[in-house]
C-alpha cells in the first residue's frame, strides 16, 4: 500500500506524501504502516509521523506536518520568493518562542524562535515544492534580512533588497510598516537611501 492509499483511508493526507498515526483508521492499518517502514517502503520521520522516501527527497517537504505551526523563514523564504541566490543548506522554520519541539533526523531543519508579538507578522500561505505552506511575504523577507545581516552578511542583504526593489509586487509602505514594529526602520532608510 502506497502512502497515499493511506491517504485515501484516513481522508486527511490529501496525497501529501505523509501519514500521521491519528491519521490511521484502525490498528491493521498501522500495522500495515509499520511492515512498510520495515520494507523501506516508507520513513519515521519522527514519533507518530512517517513519509515516503521521495517526499523527503523534496527541497522543501510538507513542513506544516513535521512542526505544525512552524513558518518558512529566512533563506527558505528569500529562495522562494526569489530573493536570494543562496542555495539553502537546511529548511528554515520560524517557532514560536519558548516551544519545544523534537527535530527529525532527517530533513534537516534550522528553528529561529520568534517572540509571539511578531511571529505571525506577514505571514501567508502559498505552494511551496507542491505544498501549501505558511511562509512570509516579501517585506517580512526583508525586514529579517535587515534584521539578521550581521549573521547572514552584508552582501546578501544587499542582494535581497535589491531583488525586492525590482520585484513587481513589492510594497514599500508595508516594508515601512513592518519595519517600524521590527525596529529596522533606521537601518532600511539608510539602505534605500545608498540603493535607489
Amino acid at each position: 500500500m502506497h502512502s497515499n492509499e493511506h491517504s485515501n483511508k484516513s481522508g486527511n493526507n490529501r496525497g501529501t506524501g505523509y501519514v500521521t498515526r491519528k491519521e490511521l483508521k484502525s490498528h491493521r492499518d498501522y500495522v500495515h504502516l509499520l511492515q512498510q517502514v520495515d520494507n523501506g517502503e516508507m520513513i519515521r520521520v519522527k514519533a507518530g509521523i512517517y513519509a515516503h522516501p521521495d517526499t523527503l527527497g523534496e527541497s522543501v517537504p510538507d513542513i506544516s506536518r513535521i512542526i505544525p505551526g512552524g513558518i518558512l523563514c529566512l533563506y527558505s523564504a528569500w529562495s522562494h520568493h526569489q530573493l536570494s541566490t543562496q542555495i539553502p543548506t537546511s529548511i528554515c522554520v520560524a517557532v514560536k518562542r519558548g516551544r519545544k519541539i523534537v527535530l527529525p533526523a532527517y530533513p534537516i531543519i534550522t528553528l529561529y524562535r520568534i517572540s509571539d508579538a511578531f511571529l505571525n507578522l506577514g505571514l501567508i500561505h502559498e505552494q511551496v515544492c507542491n505544498h501549501l505552506l505558511p511562509v512570509y511575504d516579501l517585506e517580512r523577507c526583508v525586514c529579517d534580512a535587515l534584521r539578521y545581516r550581521n549573521k547572514i552578511g552584508m552582501e546578501t542583504c544587499s542582494e535581497i533588497l535589491h531583488q525586492y526593489l525590482r520585484h513587481p509586487k513589492r510594497n514599500l509602505d508595508k516594508l515601512h510598516s513592518y519595519a517600524t514594529q521590527l525596529r529596522v526602520n533606521s537601518v532600511l532608510s539608510t539602505y534605500l537611501q545608498i540603493t535607489l
